[in-house]
């Protein structure tokens, strides 16, 4: 297939920030190396105003504000989106640092084919200031990803796969599924919906070599019971359309420690009792890179 039009302007790159100052300035001291620069920054803030200081990331930055809570990360990319002037969107998210090559690996991709991108992201583990020298070093993938191929693209045949931390796509593929749904409140379940419905319109999914992302650590709630609300709405959303379940990484998690019935046969999840605040603060481990 032709993907001259997702490349006839320079990409944009496109993140969220609620806070995270100190990570969104890491990500565009980042886009500051690049190989190649994007053609500009979006960011959409979730909050009233943007970062000061923030650094040159070697492009125009554009600003959108986002307002709306739990966050409004659905409509957050979709204003993003709808401001970004290029013809390849990356979404990075803010915790990444885009290794030099990311914005040329995404672009190379899209040249060579229309699809869903997706590249390698690697976690980093607790260090401030970061070396930015060190981080292929102290990287490390996570267990339920495959490897990246080490040239060109590789098919991905499962949907699934589309995590929101580092992906890409044409702005016209798009805008041809209306974006992301923001039907899906707060936490979970959107990402896996748009990759799902442009799975539904054909369109291929690829990973990409030479896109690699590094996760700034932070703690994380293993299972993320602090989300607990939303990953069941949004589960049970996304069911009702694709007749299937997503999340179920995380809803076998709640079920095994007690606060929900449920399997992937049900049609439905049935709530035994939410988590205590006292559970959601013992879920919270400082040591682990991923949830």
């Amino acid at each position: 297939m032709s993907a001259e039009p997702a490349v006839g302007t320079a990409p944009s790159v496109l993140t969220l920030v609620r806070g995270r100052a100190d990570r969104l300035r890491n990500l565009m001291r980042g886009l500051a190396a690049q190989s190649e620069p994007p053609g500009e920054l979006v960011i959409a803030w979730m909050q009233a105003e943007p970062a000061p200081d923030l650094p040159d990331p070697g492009c125009p930055i554009r600003h959108v504000f986002v307002a709306g809570d739990p966050m409004p990360l659905a409509a957050a990319r979709n204003r993003a989106a709808g401001a970004a002037g290029g013809g390849l969107l990356i979404f990075l998210d803010v915790d990444c640092i885009p290794s030099p090559t990311l914005v040329a690996g995404y672009r190379q991709a899209a040249a060579q084919a229309r699809g869903l991108f997706l590249g390698e992201v690697l976690y980093l583990p607790p260090a401030d200031p970061l070396d930015p020298a060190s981080l292929d070093r102290l990287g490390r993938p996570h267990p339920a990803r495959p490897e990246p191929p080490a040239a060109g693209l590789r098919p991905e045949p499962n949907p699934d796969q589309l995590w929101g931390l580092s992906f890409a796509l044409a702005a016209s593929d798009w805008r041809a599924v209306g974006g992301m749904d923001e039907a899906f409140a707060g936490y979970g379940g959107e990402e896996t919906d748009l990759a799902a419905r442009l799975a539904a319109t054909g369109l291929p999914i690829f990973w990409v070599a030479g896109a690699c992302a590094y996760h700034q650590h932070h703690p994380v709630h293993v299972p993320p019971l602090q989300h607990f609300a939303p990953i069941l709405a949004n589960a049970a959303r996304f069911r009702a359309r694709h007749g299937r379940w997503c999340m179920t990484y995380w809803l076998d998690q709640f079920r095994e420690a007690g606060f929900i019935a449920w399997d992937e046969d049900a049609s439905e999840i049935y709530t035994i009792r939410p988590p205590t605040d006292a559970e959601i603060a013992a879920a919270l481990r400082p040591d682990a890179l991923y949830s």
